[in-house]
């Protein structure tokens, strides 16, 4: 906890920052009374003049689903005074997904399927509510505790939608992250609840090998990648030990059309989920492998993953160390071109008062 502390009104005492955006900054919260240690989000209302409706919708989705699920963030509190508003909910210490999944010793198909069924479990819950995520990404996926057992926790539900259930309708906003964006979120031409299952396939795909499948040079080939649903499972080596059922899992999510796409509630009987939930011994069971993986035993997933990682990693930072450059020179030009026409003018109003 960070020596210098504020309070906020009326219960907790906060302390260092968790994390920092656009309008809002979380920190770490004390209830003053009872010493638990929670997360509240202070939300900026003059950065947020004109955008109420977004803490409206956030504060209407997390009351709505609080308490509801094992793995989706609680709403604990919420109040406003003059000028700032607070959400206080659970407080996840046990760092991102795949934080956790580096930290481990080996990393094994069937870990990845214990790992999809919690975040799909937790998916058909929202639907159930009749609320879409449409932001579902590992950032978004956090660990309650550093615990080995710690429950994986649904997070982030700032572009969350509550659906009418009276009258279906279909959202038209793009938004969410674009690697894992559904075709129809580009298309403008209206979404749902099958948007969550696109990005649960992106993360599954994500959870196989390392990477993302429609991971391209640039935005625009990125689009239209996820527009025509063009990913392989490739190149082979890259997917050395993951069986049949999982790949089959995934084509049943990277579907354009969402009509045909899996639906929660679909995924959770697939055969690659459905024998990754608890066996008759109450233990987490396998997922199914293919013959020649199972004479071979479980493949590690772990090692090759993080070789893929860092190396795309390395290759961002130096994308990004170049663009930085490049804006610099273009700013530095810009600023010379100003320059050159203030000393024009300047010497153009000389002449004029010399004549």
């Amino acid at each position: 906890m960070s020596a210098t502390v504020s309070t906020v009104p009326c219960k907790y005492r906060t302390g260092r920052t968790l994390g920092q955006g656009t309008y809002a900054v979380v920190k770490e919260a004390v209830h003053i009374e009872t010493g638990k240690r929670y997360a509240v989000k202070v939300i900026n209302k003059k950065l947020m003049e004109g955008k109420e409706h977004m803490i409206r919708n956030e504060i209407a989705v997390l009351r709505r689903i609080s308490i509801g699920h094992a793995n989706i963030l609680t709403l604990v509190d919420y109040f406003e005074t003059l000028n700032n508003l607070y959400l206080v909910t659970e407080l996840a210490e046990g760092g991102e997904l795949f934080d956790r999944i580096c930290r481990k010793g080996n990393y094994y198909e069937h870990d990845a399927a214990h790992l999809v069924r919690t975040i799909c479990s937790a998916v058909a819950y929202l639907h159930e509510q009749g609320i879409v995520h449409r932001d579902l990404k590992p950032e978004n996926l956090l660990f309650k505790t550093a615990a080995e057992d710690s429950e994986l926790l649904i997070a982030d539900f700032g572009l969350s939608r509550i659906m009418d259930q009276e009258k279906f309708h279909l959202l038209t906003t793009t938004c969410g992250t674009p690697g894992y964006m559904a075709p129809e979120i580009f298309q403008k031409s209206g979404h749902g609840k099958p948007v969550d299952m696109w990005a649960l396939g992106v993360i599954t795909y994500f959870l196989l090998c390392g990477y993302t499948p429609f991971d391209r040079q640039n935005s625009m080939d990125e689009m239209h990648a996820i527009l025509n649903a063009e990913y392989q499972f490739a190149p082979i080596e890259y997917w050395q030990g993951v069986s049949e059922t999982a790949k089959s899992f995934v084509n049943g999510l990277l579907t354009t059309d969402p009509s045909h796409r899996m639906t929660a509630a679909q995924a959770l009987k697939h055969p690659w989920l459905a024998q990754s939930g608890l066996n008759q011994d109450g233990q987490t069971a396998q997922a199914p492998q293919d013959q020649d993986t199972e004479m071979e035993g479980p493949h590690d997933l772990l090692p090759s993953m993080m070789s893929r990682i860092k190396a795309r990693t390395k290759f961002r930072n130096a994308v990004g160390a170049v663009k930085a450059i490049n804006s610099m020179r273009k700013r530095h030009e810009e600023l010379r071109v100003v320059h050159q026409e203030d000393v024009e003018q300047v010497l153009h109003r000389g002449d004029e008062e010399m004549v």
